[in-house]
């Protein structure tokens, strides 16, 4: 082998290095030029919008979400819930939802875009406790047959039927809150955007 034979190989060979090592270089900086286009944990926590697939959610079926650090109840109401809401009226405090707790499109008697499937910030509005689910229809503990479902905050003993309406009489002052949200399609939710 003659010197030129050599260095056109070890030319090859230093181009290739390099052209390698200038791609490795470029993947390094846009991959967190990319991530940075992603909001982050805390802007997620912050307000942004989180979209949750109910398609998942049998009836009667409640599901956790979280959204601005708050939990987000989603519950897949059966038909005889739907239809056991009119029956609370007398027993509620704001049966109608006057209060402004709620965006407009769900100021109706399911607080709801749709009928069966009801969204809500899962906290109680008396001192912020998280109520618990009590599907039971009939629970003793609750006001036997008065009671047909709904939710109970053991902390102070605050109750909330299936569309998050309080009770008359318990601490509680006010009807759970609905957040913002849409549907993107007819099984995903799109929490934090009207």
């Amino acid at each position: 082998m003659n010197n030129n034979e050599i260095n056109k190989e070890r030319r090859r060979f230093l181009s290739l290095a390099t052209a390698g090592a200038g791609a490795v270089a470029a993947a390094g900086v846009a991959t967190p030029l990319v991530a940075s286009w992603f909001p982050s944990e805390k802007a997620k926590a912050a307000g942004a919008s989180v979209e949750v697939d109910v398609s998942k959610v049998e009836a009667g079926q409640l599901l956790t979400a979280e959204w601005r650090g708050k939990p987000i109840f989603i519950l897949n109401r059966t038909p005889e819930q739907v239809k056991d809401l009119a029956t609370l009226d007398g027993s509620l405090t704001d049966p109608k939802s006057e209060a402004d707790q709620q965006p407009e499109y769900c100021k109706n008697p399911t607080r709801s875009i749709k009928e069966n499937i009801w969204v809500a910030i899962g906290i109680c509005t008396h001192l912020g406790c998280s109520p618990t689910y009590r599907p039971d229809v009939g629970a003793a503990d609750l006001g036997g047959g008065a009671w047909k479902g709904g939710f109970f905050c053991p902390c102070h003993g605050s109750k909330f039927d299936l569309a998050g309406r309080v009770f008359a009489g318990v601490p509680a002052p006010t009807n759970l809150v609905i957040p913002p949200y849409k549907y993107l399609s007819d099984n995903v939710v799109l929490i934090g955007e009207d």
